[in-house]
């Protein structure tokens, strides 16, 4: 018994950190993202996340104004490219993200982590 009971706490202990890690770290898919950057706010009570919403573009006017669009909503962990989005504001970007399968709180409001962006053109 004395054996057995420090082996399956190490077993259990290795199930739950694998399973931590799939569920809240592993890229379930990436990807790019071009549209309109609409918002970009850093928000929260407790833990400050940002936290953004991308126009995906549709169908465009005469003007380039987006007909009918859908938006894709994203948080950012990493301060560089949060500044860079803060100053992207209001215009056509490029978004490159990961997707996990689930989302902790003090990492942001959605599944989808974006790391890094450029301006389309550059």
């Amino acid at each position: 018994m004395r054996k057995i009971l420090p082996v399956t706490i190490i077993i259990i202990l290795v199930v739950f950190c694998s399973w931590f890690y799939w569920k809240y770290y592993y890229t379930y898919s990436d990807g790019n993202r071009t549209g309109l950057l609409q918002k970009f706010s850093h928000k929260g009570n407790m833990f400050k996340t940002y936290e953004g919403e991308l126009v995906l573009s549709g169908i465009s006017g005469n003007n380039m104004s987006p007909i009918s669009s859908e938006k894709f909503f994203f948080s950012v962990d990493n301060d560089a490219v949060a500044k860079q989005l803060m100053n992207y504001e209001g215009q056509k970007v490029v978004l490159h993200y990961q997707q996990m399968n689930g989302r902790l709180f003090w990492r942001g409001d959605t599944e989808y982590m974006v790391d890094s962006v450029r301006m389309v053109g550059q």
